[in-house]
């Protein structure tokens, strides 16, 4: 047996899919395969996976050797040429470090670039939810200028039957036409939210001029002691943790860089004048006597405390917008069943019943249009808890991924059984 709710959004959404015009359609999961396939900013981010290969790749090559060549007495006659073959020796696993930096960096751009997909999955599922109700909205709006051109009828009717007064008249065209720029304000809405959605999806327009009939509820809220114990699994806690790595990976650099490398060199030198050539050796290594690095180990220790105390915000945060979240999603969908169980139904046979009754000559027009108000009302107040019962959806979703698998609780599946 259809509960009144699932009654209700069929409705609404057969009226809004038969209000669109035939054309090209989007659904949800091709808004998301376009927008990870297309979105220019997730795009850039992706490239941060290359740009951190390229630096772990030269993080791990080693110091190019140096050749110089060297003449002593210019004149022809008696000059000495020396050449020379340096190679630098990096002591002190300097070159282990560098890389050490550079594959955290690694993991800290597939992780942002994680983040970024479930900002962006986020960002489309209210992009499309908004443009849903954009579309509902419209085809209620036209539901009730239809309505409201039935009453201006009967109303014209009663005026020449003589049987109500020319007011009645005048305040049926008011309400015409405040129904109509109700109209034409939700077709503006609408167009704007589905080039916020064709946006995301990577095109300067939207190629579509219809959503196809699905769910306008985000479903029911997880608990947040569910979300909560996976918050160390969470993109942004892995970035934030990848963080304390990189800094730990950069103190043991700048330790490694206290330690001097050594150069040995190899070459020849030639002497016109006494016309011999010798062999050349030698060694050489600054002497750490004033620069020890001790300035950049102490910035990078604090630099691995900063990213700690970054961290443990970031677990703050992550907890404290959680529990937000799901609250105000909880209560928007308190809200959203007592208007599907009650107030729509109810305010819905009262406009009917004012309808009929003024037909019969039982009530008066104000009755009718009061009746229509308060609809109206119901309709827009029951979308902005939709709306927020969407937005809070996102905003877990931003944080913790894709919601299926964890929204899918034994209260969750009743409510659509």
């Amino acid at each position: 047996m259809p509960t009144p709710r699932k009654v209700i959004m069929l409705c609404l959404l057969l009226t809004a899919a038969a209000s669109a015009q035939a054309g090209q359609g989007l659904s949800l999961p091709e808004a998301l395969a376009a927008a990870f396939a297309n979105n220019p900013e997730l795009a850039a981010a992706g490239r941060e996976i290359g740009i951190a290969e390229g630096e772990r790749r030269q993080a791990g090559l080693l110091p190019n050797p140096e050749l110089s060549w060297e003449v002593e007495d210019t004149r022809r006659d008696t000059s000495t040429t020396t050449v020379t073959l340096s190679q630098p020796l990096e002591l002190g696993g300097k070159r282990g470090a560098r890389i050490a930096v550079a594959g955290s960096g690694q993991a800290i751009a597939q992780l942002e670039l994680e983040r970024q997909r479930n900002a962006l999955r986020a960002d489309v599922v209210q992009a499309f939810h908004a443009a849903l109700r954009a579309q509902t909205a419209l085809a209620l709006a036209q539901q009730s200028q239809a309505l409201t051109e039935r009453g201006v009828r009967v109303v014209q009717g009663r005026v020449s039957a003589g049987q109500s007064s020319p007011v009645e008249s005048t305040r049926a065209q008011v309400q015409l036409a405040q129904a109509q720029a109700e109209v034409r304000r939700a077709e503006t809405q609408q167009a704007v939210a589905y080039q916020a959605l064709a946006r995301l999806t990577g095109s300067p327009v939207a190629m579509f001029d219809r959503l196809p009939a699905a769910e306008l509820s985000p479903g029911t809220a997880p608990k947040a002691e569910t979300l909560l114990e996976k918050v160390e699994q969470t993109a942004d806690w892995r970035l934030a943790a990848a963080q304390i790595e990189r800094g730990e990976a950069s103190l043991g650099s700048a330790k490694a860089q206290r330690i001097p490398d050594l150069t040995v060199s190899i070459g020849s030198q030639y002497s016109r004048e006494d016309r011999e050539q010798v062999n050349v050796v030698g060694l050489s290594m600054p002497l750490p006597l004033f620069d020890r690095n001790q300035g950049n180990v102490l910035a990078a220790a604090r630099r691995a405390d900063q990213a700690r105390d970054l961290r443990n915000a970031v677990e703050l945060r992550v907890r404290s917008e959680t529990r937000s979240a799901v609250s105000q999603w909880h209560t928007a969908m308190q809200e959203v069943d007592a208007y599907d169980r009650t107030i729509l139904p109810s305010a819905q046979q009262a406009v009917d019943t004012a309808t009929r009754g003024f037909e019969m000559g039982k009530f008066a027009f104000l009755d009718v249009l009061d009746a229509q108000r308060t609809l109206i009302e119901a309709r827009g107040l029951y979308l902005e808890a939709l709306a927020m019962a969407t937005d809070a959806r996102a905003q877990v979703e931003r944080i913790y991924g894709d919601l299926e698998g964890l929204s899918k609780t034994p209260n969750s599946r009743s409510n659509h059984e």
